[in-house]
């Protein structure tokens, strides 16, 4: 308010405004500039990866992608307030993570805080908050978050000690926050992933209970763009 008021006041002058018409003006300023300090902050707590976003996925590579239910999810938080979750599936390349950062990013812009991590940082992150005899304080610490994107899930190596705090964070989300999941593997191969078919049965069953499953099947992106490279000129 202070660093624009005298320029507001100027143009209040020219169009003849009421006080009343200056006084919104002049919070509804102050206000538009509190918005963006705070989304700034949240885009920086998220960690979400650049240049990502629903306006540079390119969904003519994906045809059998119907995008409709993932611009929904982007454009009302009901589904993070209602502690559901979405589970990307397909083979790598096809834009999972691309999907996940323009959801995270929606969620921030619609008052919701959000936070990426791939799937092998955040087991160790978890893993050495276990030995450190922290892991219920960690889990509950990262309920503040009404989002959390982990990333690359079939990259996590099949050990108790691994699959066994990713299982322990699911369980704890599970109807109380949101997870975005993306993976390589279908369901039937997560096996691969978790130590026991018990634990894999549970989670997954606590995953698709509150979910939206989106299983996409396209070319790789990146070695399109490889083949084009190569192609001369």
């Amino acid at each position: 308010m202070l660093n624009h008021w005298q320029s507001l006041e100027a143009k209040a002058l020219q169009e003849n405004w009421s006080y009343a018409q200056f006084l919104l003006a002049l919070c509804q300023l102050e206000a538009d500039r509190k918005l963006q300090v705070r989304l700034q902050r949240a885009l920086a707590e998220a960690q979400l990866p650049t240049g990502k976003s629903f306006t540079t996925f390119n969904f003519e590579h994906c045809p059998r992608l119907n995008p409709t239910p993932l611009v929904q999810l982007s454009q009302d938080a009901g589904w993070l307030e209602r502690a559901e979750n979405l589970i990307l599936l397909g083979p790598s390349g096809v834009g999972k993570t691309h999907l996940a950062t323009a959801l995270g990013r929606s969620a921030i812009e619609c008052g919701k805080r959000a936070k990426f991590f791939s799937a092998t940082t955040l087991v160790q992150q978890l893993q050495y908050a276990k030995l450190q005899l922290q892991l219920p304080a960690t889990l509950t610490k990262l309920d503040r978050f009404d989002l959390l994107i982990i990333d690359d899930l079939g990259y996590v190596k099949k050990s108790e000690a691994e699959t066994g705090v990713l299982f322990e964070l699911i369980a704890h989300r599970y109807e109380r926050r949101s997870l975005l999941v993306t993976a390589n593997q279908p369901f039937s191969q997560w096996d691969a992933i978790f130590s026991d078919s018990t634990m894999t049965v549970a989670a997954v069953d606590r995953l698709v209970h509150h979910a939206l499953i989106v299983d996409i099947q396209a070319e790789s992106f990146r070695k399109q763009s490889a083949l084009e490279r190569s192609q001369p000129k």
